[in-house]
């Protein structure tokens, strides 16, 4: 299958309508407006072995792609050194999953990640997965580097479940945050628990969730083993990224016009207003590992 090259302007189009003009509400608005990064950098990795014949992730080619790519990512021979440059020992390091019951973060991706912040001497008791119990979690309240993995799905609330999403639960209510399409997630990156922490994000894309109907909707005709993972230390660039293939793949499966909905702008949102990176495929510069055929971008 050729890629799919669309632009700014498709981007907007394809998720249904664009950031001009949208309510900003809840949430609290950075005290001035941010400059997102000119350019930025996500690896796209996939494998055709990651999947096992049961649909279930393989702990060992998954922590292989994903080794390879943070390599990739920060310009490192080995992994080890790239680790070293997502956390420091001196860190206390909070893996911020995500536990949806359908489709939640393989636990062979959690645990990757967990041994390679043990490898670079981060105490195991300094390291913590959780998703819901962040508020409460020891670790996280004193965290001073994050880890944000999840799987990419539709969504009821904001179109699409990102990792700009994924950190609504450093919030105590968040269903203030899902007003028009969620258009407010950025702000969740300026709350002190969170703003300047995140050193990495881990978009998971091993059987990605590409339509669904009502809230907490799951179906297995809708999500299909396209065995990747895209990662990134720009979450816009990254959420960006995915919503791209999430498209592609819906006009694959459905033919022109079925948008996802409601549109997911709070990618685009969170990069002019928050500042978070960047979500204008032309300034995003995909860097790809593995099988590239039928990537959908």
């Amino acid at each position: 299958m050729s890629a799919v090259k669309i632009n700014r302007r498709d981007f907007l189009v394809l998720g249904g309508g664009a950031a001009a003009g949208c309510a900003i509400e809840p949430g609290p608005p950075p005290d001035h407006e941010q400059a997102a990064p000119q350019s930025s950098e996500v690896v796209l990795v996939r494998s055709a072995e990651v999947l096992r014949e049961d649909g279930t992730p393989d702990p060992v080619e998954l922590h292989r792609m994903l080794n390879e790519a943070v390599a990739r990512l920060f310009g490192e021979a080995n992994p080890q050194a790239a680790w070293r440059r997502v956390v420091s020992a001196d860190d206390v390091v909070g893996i911020k999953s995500n536990v949806w019951g359908y489709l939640p973060t393989p636990p062979a991706l959690e645990e990757a990640i967990h041994e390679e912040v043990r490898s670079v001497g981060v105490p195991a008791e300094d390291i913590s997965v959780d998703d819901r119990g962040v508020l409460s979690n020891p670790v996280f309240l004193r965290a001073t580097a994050l880890i944000n993995v999840r799987p990419l799905r539709t969504h009821h609330w904001s179109g699409l479940g990102t990792c700009i999403k994924n950190l609504i639960m450093f919030v105590p209510r968040p269903p203030e945050y899902h007003g028009d399409a969620c258009a407010s997630l950025g702000a969740l990156w300026t709350l002190p628990a969170v703003a300047g922490k995140v050193r990495l994000n881990v978009l998971v894309m091993l059987t990605p969730q590409f339509h669904g109907v009502g809230a907490h909707s799951f179906s297995k005709e809708y999500v299909w083993p396209y065995g990747g993972l895209i990662v990134g230390t720009d979450p816009v660039a990254v959420d960006a990224t995915g919503a791209r293939i999430i498209n592609a793949k819906r006009e694959q499966y459905f033919g022109p016009g079925r948008p996802i909905t409601p549109p997911p702008h709070h990618i685009e949102i969170a990069g002019e207003r928050y500042g978070l990176g960047v979500s204008d495929p032309e300034r995003i510069d995909i860097i790809r590992l593995g099988p590239q055929d039928d990537a959908l971008i």
